[in-house]
């Protein structure tokens, strides 16, 4: 059974083994999180238009891949409400493997996909393991880990998504000219470490106790008086600023691919330009965490969060207001990049306001719910705008921060202010 977080734990080296096996299967099932989920928007473009024997340059295959994304962010969103529900039911670790398996199966199951919406299928069955883990890795962790070192956690946490990205870059540029299909067998290795999970990461002690002579609450509960402010604020702020996040995600790789420098560039060139921007994002993001991170120690959850949802408004109004050359969108994409540092404050921010046997379903159901909405916006930014005037849609995106940063100044400061209650919000 696992050591309870005490403040008196100051440095890595009094943790217990308990605590850092619970710290490294966190990690490892966000960071192969993060390999598994980008490795489609490296060859989406590619692999949907030759599922549907189409060149690339058909306005069908946009909205093809954006219906694909689309159904991908769905499935992230019933994942987190479905797994985030079974680590409430069977523990956090017992969850975490279940979700683990889940996204890698599927994904090395898009191999075979023969028709795009062969594609889709299982992009939205991978999802639902992706979006699940989410909640899980983060409340396991939370209720571990001393709560002091809530900040840097989720750096550390969100920075192990970045480094699975960047895995997916590194697959992308191996396979670079090669057939698209072939990145998603990279998405199977995951599944590998679901034994060790199983054998060395035990349940929370936290979890443990709150089952005892408990029932685990019905997810109606969520809208229960007690619960419902905390659930409709969080739900909302996820769901916006996460439509503007992926839509930015998803066609940031079609605004590249517009640009004067590259439109002229074979494939294999494109293949690398598109991973170069996806590195650029990436590394900017991993400075961004930890950013975000000590802001948090600093000014507080609540002043970073509003702070980082308009800076990141200000760097895409800046990047897409205009047209800029390969050179300077590069630059620009990692200071956009440090802005996503907002989301891992979400992994210590978002749990601890929810009761312990509510903590993965409320968390799960919020923050992925906005996938839901996240999904509807791709489709609808990618269809509506002029055929590839990407540039406009991710501007008019950019703007969705803005009402994001108003709402998340409705949080407590600190989640220590509503550890376990809804008082803090009501």
């Amino acid at each position: 059974m696992s050591q309870p977080a005490t403040p008196e734990i100051t440095r890595l080296r009094d943790l217990s083994p308990q605590q850092r096996r619970s710290g490294l299967a966190a990690w490892l099932g966000w960071m192969f999180d993060g390999l598994d989920m980008h490795l489609y928007t490296l060859v989406a473009t590619v692999f949907v238009a030759q599922l549907m024997q189409v060149s690339t340059e058909d306005p069908t295959v946009g909205t093809h891949g954006s219906i694909i994304q689309a159904a991908f962010l769905v499935g992230w969103a019933l994942g987190g409400a479905f797994f985030g529900r079974l680590g409430d039911v069977l523990g956090r670790s017992r969850a975490l493997t279940l979700t683990i398996l889940t996204y890698a199966g599927f994904t090395g199951l898009s191999f075979f996909a023969q028709e795009w919406w062969h594609l889709m299928i299982f992009r939205f069955l991978a999802a639902l393991g992706i979006g699940g883990e989410w909640a899980v890795g983060a409340s396991l962790l939370s209720e571990t880990w001393p709560k002091k070192w809530r900040p840097w956690i989720a750096a550390t946490l969100q920075s192990a998504v970045n480094c699975g990205v960047l895995v997916a870059c590194l697959a992308g540029w191996l396979l670079a000219g090669q057939e698209p299909r072939y990145i998603f067998l990279i998405g199977i290795l995951p599944a590998l470490i679901t034994l060790w999970i199983r054998k060395a990461v035990p349940e929370t002690e936290e979890w443990t106790e709150a089952r005892k002579g408990q029932e685990v609450p019905k997810i109606s509960a969520l809208f229960s008086p007690e619960v419902r402010g905390v659930t409709w604020r969080v739900m909302i702020i996820c769901a916006v600023s996460l439509t503007a996040h992926w839509t930015y995600l998803f066609w940031q790789q079609k605004h590249v691919l517009s640009l004067a420098e590259i439109v002229p560039l074979d494939k294999a060139g494109k293949d690398a330009a598109l991973v170069t921007a996806l590195m650029w994002i990436m590394f900017g993001s991993l400075l961004g965490n930890y950013i975000a991170g000590g802001l948090a120690k600093l000014f507080g959850y609540r002043n970073t969060i509003v702070g980082m949802m308009l800076a990141y408004f200000a760097f895409m109004y800046l990047s897409f207001s205009q047209v800029w050359s390969w050179e300077a969108t590069k630059w620009q994409f990692a200071a956009i990049g440090a802005c996503q540092g907002v989301f891992g404050l979400f992994t210590m921010c978002l749990p601890p306001l929810f009761p312990v046997l509510l903590r993965t379903t409320g968390s799960g159901f919020c923050y992925n719910i906005g996938r839901i909405v996240a999904a509807g916006g791709t489709v609808f930014f990618g269809i509506f705008v002029k055929v590839g005037d990407f540039r406009t849609a991710l501007l008019y995106a950019g703007f969705l921060f803005v009402p994001s940063a108003a709402v998340a100044m409705m949080l407590p400061s600190e989640p220590e202010q509503a550890d376990g209650t809804a008082s803090a919000l009501e």
